[in-house]
C-alpha cells in the first residue's frame, strides 16, 4: 500500500509540491497588492469624514494652550498634504483587518490544518492589539507628549506648529504605536512554528531594549526624555508579555512535533 501523501497533520510531505522563492515572492506581491487596493479604497472613502477627525486631532494641541491652537502652512501644497496624511491615517485603520487577512494568507500555506485554524484568533487579536495602541497612544502618550511640548519655556519660545510637523508627529505616534502593540501576537505565532524560542528572547532582552529604543526615538523624533520613556514604557512590557506568549507557542510546537507519527509503507 502507498503512503498517504500528506501527513497526519495536514502538512505536504516531502513528495508534495514545493514552492519555490519566485512562487513565495509573487505570493507576496499579491498580498500586498490587494491590501494596498483595500488601503486605497478605504483612504478615499475617509476623504468624508477627513476635515472632522483633522479637527479632532487637533484636540491634544488646542487644549495645551488657554488660547486655542491653529496650523500654520509655510509651503502652498501643506495645507492639502496634511489632509491627505489625515485620510491616509484613518484608511489604514479601517483597511487594518484586511491587511491582516492578507497576511494570513501568505504565511497560510505553510501551516498544517490544524495551525490554519488559527485564523480566528489571529485577525481578532492582531485588530484588538492595533486598536489598544492606537488607544493608548491617543489617550496617554499624545496629551502627555503635547503638553511637555508646547509649553516647554515659553517665555522663549513661541508654540506656533505647522500643520505638517503636529499632523505628521500624532499621525506617526498613531500608527506606530498600534503596530508595535503587534508584538506578542507575531512573537507567539512565530514560536508557534518553532522559529523562536522564549529562552532565546530571555537571553536577547539586551538586543531589545535597544531596539526599543531606537524604536521609540525613531517614533518621537524629539530629544525630550519624557515623550521617549512613555514610548518604550508600553513596548517593553509587551516584550515580557512576548515571552510569556513565546512560553505557550513553543510547547504547543514541541507537542505537535512529539505528536507526529512516521508514515507506514507497508
Amino acid at each position: 500500500m502507498s503512503a498517504d501523501p500528506r501527513r497526519d497533520d495536514g502538512r505536504p510531505n516531502a513528495e508534495g509540491p514545493v514552492m519555490s522563492i519566485f512562487d513565495h515572492l509573487n505570493e507576496l506581491r499579491v498580498r500586498v497588492m490587494h491590501a494596498g487596493i483595500a488601503v486605497l479604497v478605504t483612504t478615499i472613502f475617509s476623504f468624508i469624514f477627513a476635515e472632522r477627525l483633522l479637527a479632532f486631532l487637533l484636540q491634544p494641541y488646542a487644549s495645551s494652550r488657554p488660547d486655542g491652537a491653529t496650523l500654520q502652512t509655510l509651503r502652498p501644497t501643506e495645507g492639502i498634504e496634511t489632509y491627505f496624511r489625515v485620510a491616509l491615517l484613518a484608511g489604514i485603520i479601517l483597511a487594518m483587518p484586511v491587511i491582516l487577512l492578507e497576511l494570513w494568507r501568505f504565511i497560510q500555506p505553510g501551516l498544517s490544518r490544524q495551525e490554519r485554524r488559527y485564523v480566528y484568533l489571529f485577525i481578532p487579536a492582531g485588530l484588538a492589539l492595533f486598536l489598544l495602541g492606537i488607544a493608548f497612544a491617543w489617550y496617554i502618550l499624545a496629551p502627555t507628549a503635547i503638553y511637555f511640548l508646547a509649553n516647554f519655556m515659553t517665555e522663549v519660545f513661541a508654540t506656533e506648529w505647522t500643520g505638517d510637523e503636529y499632523i505628521g508627529f500624532i499621525t506617526r505616534l498613531l500608527l506606530w504605536i498600534g503596530l508595535g502593540f503587534q508584538m506578542p501576537i507575531v512573537i507567539y505565532f512565530i514560536a508557534r512554528l518553532g522559529l523562536v524560542t522564549a529562552r532565546t528572547l530571555r537571553e536577547q532582552w539586551r538586543v531589545a531594549v535597544v531596539l526599543i529604543a531606537i524604536l521609540a526615538a525613531v517614533i518621537t523624533p524629539s530629544i525630550d526624555p519624557v515623550t521617549m520613556l512613555l514610548t518604550m514604557a508600553p513596548l517593553l512590557a509587551l516584550y515580557a508579555l512576548s515571552i510569556g506568549l513565546a512560553v505557550i507557542g513553543q510547547r504547543q510546537f514541541e507537542r505537535g512535533a512529539a505528536g507526529e507519527a512516521p508514515v507506514s509503507t507497508a
